[in-house]
């Protein structure tokens, strides 16, 4: 029997989510508080269309799962009034903003006795699996120290007229741009035991509410230590995402755009094989963000859903990335 969905939020990335839909399920409802994006995104798919997600509840008693596309400071709040209407819930990242609302996301699920699941794309990126499997196996060895750089673009243009930028929906530059990233890292190497750092505006004085630039000095729970600089001041396009992992029996280097390339290992642990099948960007005209790998999230979650073996990243488990981001925005201020 296939899946009904709603979606919450009707922006760019509540697309790429109707396209996926389309081939596992039906989109039955879609909701925006802006008219004229649910409009469309409705027409396009046959769905019916609410401005409001307590009309859309109380009026979709068949829908089973819904897609939480709203800003990052709303994805709580509606995730938990989903749940309490017990439908599943797959929210677009990060998790929220605090921890505690986290916290509250996962009790609403236990509670309701349904599905948390939140959109991990990064992790089904093959080159990472790869690495993921050679330190579960370790067959890195004792890992020394890591290198995690990430260096973007975003103008003006993309905070003006908007909730990017703003503390209360945006919730910060690691949050938006760069949290899966960090999710990434912790997924490989465990978690942290310390953090500290600096972040600064250095560009983005009219358009953003905090940091554009940061740079972190960490110590992991294995003894690991090492960097992470982030930054969305590269100059007119997007320069890389990388990660270089120092271990007793060898060295790794994943770059690129979005982790898509093998920039430098000793030995070769990687095959260039799995280049060719590392999903693109999501594009979104003047600017791209990280791979689009929702087909295998709608994959996953399926078979969650049916009870079948999956790989697909519950509240739990993401909420150690919020966690992360907060401990460093508490203990490291923007000047």
């Amino acid at each position: 029997m296939k899946l009904s969905f709603a979606i919450i939020g009707c922006g760019r990335i509540a697309k790429r989510h109707a396209e996926q839909i389309n081939k596992v399920g039906k989109l039955a409802a879609v909701c925006d508080v802006l008219y004229e994006p649910a409009f469309e995104l409705a027409e396009d798919y046959g769905a019916n269309l609410y401005l409001s997600i307590e009309d859309l509840l109380q009026n979709e008693p068949l829908v089973d799962v819904i897609i939480i596309c709203t800003p990052n400071g709303l994805h709580a709040h509606h995730s938990i009034l989903s749940l309490q209407a017990n439908k599943h819930v797959l929210c677009e990242k990060p998790m929220s903003i605090n921890y505690d609302d986290g916290n509250k996301m996962i009790a609403a699920s236990l509670k309701a006795e349904r599905r948390l699941f939140i959109v991990k794309s990064a992790r089904y990126n093959p080159l990472v699996i790869a690495l993921k499997e050679l330190i579960d196996e370790d067959k890195l060895g004792n890992i020394y120290s890591f290198n995690l750089n990430c260096s973007w673009n975003r103008s003006d243009n993309y905070y003006n007229n908007s909730w990017r930028g703003t503390q209360k929906l945006d919730g910060g530059t690691l949050f938006t741009q760069f949290s899966h990233y960090i999710d990434i890292l912790l997924w490989l190497l465990g978690d942290h035991k310390f953090i500290t750092g600096l972040r600064k505006n250095l560009h983005h004085h009219s358009s953003l509410e905090f940091e554009d630039t940061g740079a972190m000095a960490i110590e992991m729970r294995s003894g690991a230590i090492g960097c992470i600089h982030y930054s969305v001041n590269s100059f007119d396009i997007n320069q890389e995402i990388s990660l270089s992992i120092m271990a007793e029996k060898g060295t790794v280097q994943l770059g690129g755009e979005y982790l898509n390339k093998i920039v430098y290992q000793q030995p070769a642990f990687l095959s260039d094989g799995l280049v060719a099948k590392v999903g693109d960007a999501n594009d979104y005209g003047f600017y791209k963000g990280s791979n689009s790998n929702h087909d295998k999230v709608y994959e996953n979650l399926c078979k969650a859903l049916n009870g079948e073996d999956n790989k697909i990243t519950d509240g739990a488990d993401a909420l150690k990335t919020v966690a992360f981001i907060q401990e460093f925005y508490n203990k490291v201020k923007t000047p």
